[in-house]
């Protein structure tokens, strides 16, 4: 979201209005919620989403139309438990703000909840001020499959996986490069990433489950879940540790890519530099970023 455009007049102040009096207050607002039953992150008609479902409960406590910005637009059935978004209330509703998170929280469904409340400058963007972000991917090799209580975000997948080859052919893909083969393409964006991690382990405690844990600047549209298959595949045998890698010299999807399943994956938290240097990150990533980036 852009920085809210005033009247030009006499002693106006990029952060309020004459005389430096605010005209509104930004809230971050801290998200977890299970995406089974959710048509993705962004409103669309006639469908259920997280944010037509927290824009609505939000305008109703607040009693006044609202508009939420993302750190990151997640698909159809993925899960968050590290969402981060920004809302700005007119200045006549900041004493209201102290009490928000438990009214907001009674007016959400149950796979949704709001974690935090927290006013934050006005440089503060949701999605362009953020560093990077972190997601987690979950698969189990069990023979019976994901356990109940966790079916919900673990992929059953039928067939061994050995993780020496997958964390070779992961490290393989760190770094900034163009991930055109691994994300569906949107039209004026870009696919350069900076892939910071991605690697496997097995997750302490449960037998035969493994989880990927994937940090970048940035991901383009399916990003993660087609890295994901791809390695899933490497695991399997099926493709040699450098296949992965060399898809980078692509410029389009590559078909032969599987998409895991969206259930498996998980946005596990977003990283801010300090306040002092969130507009300047915010105008870096405005400069290097098409419209796209989640």
């Amino acid at each position: 979201m852009s920085q809210p455009q005033h009247p030009v007049g006499p002693a106006v102040h990029p952060d309020g209005g004459p005389d430096g009096v605010p005209e509104h207050v930004r809230l971050r607002l801290d998200v977890a919620y299970d995406g089974t039953d959710f048509s993705g992150w962004a409103t669309q008609p006639d469908q259920r989403t997280v944010q037509g479902v927290l824009t609505d409960a939000l305008s109703t406590v607040l009693r006044t139309p609202l508009r939420l910005t993302v750190a990151g637009r997640t698909d159809a059935g993925v899960h968050a438990s590290g969402q981060v978004t920004h809302v700005d209330l007119p200045v006549s509703l900041e004493p209201q703000v102290d009490r928000l998170l438990r009214r907001l929280n009674r007016f959400l469904p149950p796979d949704v909840r709001v974690r935090a409340v927290t006013p934050v400058p006005d440089a503060f963007d949701a999605r362009f001020s953020a560093l990077r972000r972190h997601y987690r991917y979950r698969v189990t090799t069990a023979p019976h499959g994901a356990e109940p209580l966790r079916a919900r975000d673990t992929v059953a997948w039928p067939y061994p996986l050995d993780l020496g080859p997958m964390n070779a052919a992961s490290e393989q893909l760190l770094g900034e490069h163009d991930f055109a083969a691994f994300c569906k393409r949107r039209e004026g964006a870009t696919t350069v990433r900076a892939l910071q991690r991605l690697d496997w382990a097995a997750a302490p405690g449960e037998p035969g489950v493994l989880v990927a844990s994937v940090s970048a600047d940035a991901f383009c549209h399916s990003m993660v879940r087609s890295l994901v298959g791809a390695l899933l595949e490497v695991g399997r045998g099926h493709r040699p540790v450098e296949w992965p890698a060399g898809l980078l010299t692509r410029r389009s999807r590559a078909s032969e890519v599987l998409v895991a399943p969206a259930h498996g994956l998980s946005l596990t938290g977003v990283d801010y530099p300090a306040d002092d240097a969130l507009a300047a990150r915010a105008e870096t990533t405005r400069r290097i970023r098409a419209p796209g980036v989640s």
